[in-house]
């Protein structure tokens, strides 16, 4: 009771006058403060988007909700705020910091439209396009021996379930698909190390199933929000699909070396291992100096 009496009364009276204060002997606005008094990147973005005031809020709902968002929306909001701060436009300090602030936060929703869309377009076994990214896939992991058809048992030999991988693409969509391809595109050593792990006789794994399986992780990760602190410390403006793709690889990567370190019993406890491994990333991603990728 009395930890709610406080905050009501710090939101609705203290608050005001303490800013009030600080204004006056610093001279410097809120906005202006947290860029003094945070680095670039997740530590500032994320102090910027939770510490919005009643006019900043009604700015930068729009830009968050936006699904394709322009830079003049986002340099109009920069000088719209400036102008209501009181900020002098010669301060171009501020000016470049709110600026990369702003597309970080309206360029992560459109990150996860564009990944959604993506995710929501079945595999369909009559494009062409898509046919061609499977074979791609089958050629960077297995360039030594050819598909003896297209309905073949050969591909549970990279870890699919059946004889068509179309169908074990039903929960993730397109997306899984390409997940694989980046991956075994840019790390074809690492895939094809990792795809070979895969086969070990006591700790082995469904390498492709577990590929899917990940990108649903990752999917997850960023649909709520986890992937901030992660993608605003990577990229200094809007994040792209790029930078999702390389979140996935430092997932494979990442589950292969756990996967034997933890040493399961069994395939049948995966579904165990893979919430303990979740729950690290998670973990991880509370850091709001995270930084999760492979170097190429």
């Amino acid at each position: 009771m009395l930890v709610y009496f406080w905050g009501f009364l710090y939101s609705n009276y203290f608050r005001f006058w303490l800013k009030w204060i600080l204004r006056l002997l610093t001279r410097k606005c809120e906005l202006q403060r947290i860029f003094d008094g945070s680095k670039a990147g997740a530590q500032r973005t994320l102090s910027i988007d939770d510490k919005m005031s009643a006019f900043l809020m009604k700015i930068f709902t729009v830009l968050r909700n936006a699904v394709d968002v322009e830079e003049t929306e986002v340099e109009k909001c920069v000088r719209d705020v400036m102008k209501e701060k009181k900020i002098e436009q010669k301060d171009t300090g501020f000016k470049t910091n709110l600026h990369v602030s702003l597309l970080q936060i309206s360029g992560y929703k459109k990150l996860y439209s564009n990944v959604e869309n993506l995710r929501k377009v079945p595999y369909d076994s009559d494009n062409e396009e898509h046919e061609e990214r499977l074979i791609e896939l089958w050629n960077l992991l297995m360039p030594h021996e050819n598909l003896k058809a297209r309905i073949t048992k050969q591909w549970c030999d990279i870890g699919f379930q059946g004889d068509d991988p179309k169908t074990d693409f039903r929960g993730m969509g397109l997306l899984g698909l390409v997940n694989l391809v980046y991956f075994s595109k840019h790390y074809t050593d690492e895939a094809r190390q990792i795809l070979s792990r895969s086969n070990h006789p006591k700790l082995g794994y469904s390498y492709a199933i577990v590929g899917i399986n990940l990108t649903e992780m990752a999917y997850s990760l960023l649909k709520n929000g986890a992937l901030k602190s992660h993608l605003y410390n990577v990229v200094s403006g809007l994040p792209q699909m790029e930078h999702f793709h390389q979140f996935y690889c430092y997932l494979v990567y990442e589950f292969d070396k756990f996967w034997f370190e933890e040493e399961p019993e069994s395939i049948m406890h995966f579904n165990q291992y893979r919430e303990k491994f979740h729950e690290k990333i998670k973990g991880l991603l509370l850091d709001c100096d995270v930084i999760l990728t492979l170097q190429e």
